[in-house]
């Protein structure tokens, strides 16, 4: 091989190329996909010197075993899988030097359930539609549209120059506690919901069900039932975070691969700043949900990009 390239020796449970998105084309219907977790994913970017949102690998719940053949520097950011170099542990959120023949691999899910994991020079694939990202259900990006398999061969990008050891801000590294509640805003149809349904959604929990995946979590719980006991809207957009609710009262939160609209009501919009958590819920979490002022969660999502800024420039 000429140029520097990982081969898959193993997948894991489901890893795909991600970057920040497609944007431009949900006119079109095409859904903007990218990484569930934009601020892991960035974070590991800058780490390796790349541009915060070139493609990484998003790992889900287990991650994959991948030899390198050449030298190359990477990171992992995100979910705590315990990354190892050649069976020794390596550690998350920090810079990682690699020789030809080595091999990251991962033990078992300690927190979250997404780790990103970021090249120096990144992913060399052909972008679609102006991004690197796999939408699965399209068969579209990253590599050959779908998930990484065994066998697979990537070839990196070349580095631009050796990337400078960095340390993470602590403000920047996002504990995943499901015990910790997901601040929302009022969504556009919440006058649909009564008193009772409003407060069932504050003071309950849900549970994420096995019915999740990266269009939308599936959460179990106590029912949301519209007063006017109509399930439906004329379809409209649907950004990320969107909490919807479906006849059966059971909400739905959508995520990165949603559709590009939606006909169910939508309660309640997740803040910004908390999508990276919501993001690192797998099946089994439970979420609590607790309301959060416009004007707050505009602040604090400022404030992050700020110190991303900052944290890409030094």
């Amino acid at each position: 091989m000429n140029k520097s390239a990982i081969i898959i020796e193993e997948a894991g449970l489901l890893s795909t190329l991600q970057d920040m998105g497609r944007y431009g084309y949900q006119r079109f219907g095409m859904p903007v996909s990218g990484a569930m977790d934009q601020l892991s994913m960035q974070l590991a970017n800058i780490l390796v010197g790349n541009h915060p949102g070139a493609a990484c690998i998003e790992a889900t719940l287990t991650g994959p075993s991948i030899r390198f053949t050449a030298a190359a520097y990477i990171a992992v950011c995100g979910a705590d899988m315990q990354p190892q170099i050649n069976a020794k542990p390596a550690g998350n959120n920090r810079l990682i030097s690699v020789k030809a023949g080595d091999l990251l691999s991962f033990g078992s899910l300690r927190s979250g359930c997404r780790a990103y994991i970021a090249f120096s020079g990144g992913v060399a694939v052909k972008p679609v539609m102006g991004s690197q990202s796999t939408y699965l259900a399209a068969g579209i990006g990253g590599h050959k549209g779908r998930a990484l398999k065994q066998g697979d061969e990537l070839e990196l990008g070349e580095a631009p120059k050796r990337p400078v050891q960095k340390k993470i801000p602590k403000p920047l590294l996002v504990e995943y506690n499901p015990d910790k509640p997901i601040r929302i805003l009022p969504g556009p149809e919440i006058h649909r919901f009564g008193f009772d349904s409003i407060r069932n959604l504050l003071t309950n929990s849900y549970m994420v069900s096995t019915q999740s995946n990266r269009m939308g979590y599936r959460l179990q719980g106590e029912p949301l039932i519209t007063t006017d006991e109509k399930a439906d809207i004329i379809s409209s957009g649907i950004p990320m975070g969107t909490l919807q609710v479906p006849a059966n009262g059971q909400p739905i939160l959508l995520m990165a691969d949603r559709q590009t609209t939606g006909g169910y009501p939508r309660i309640a919009l997740l803040a910004s700043v908390d999508l990276t958590h919501a993001a690192q819920l797998k099946p089994g979490d439970q979420l609590n949900f607790s309301e959060i002022k416009l004007e707050k969660a505009q602040l604090l999502i400022r404030e992050r990009q700020r110190l991303l800024a900052a944290f890409a420039s030094f």
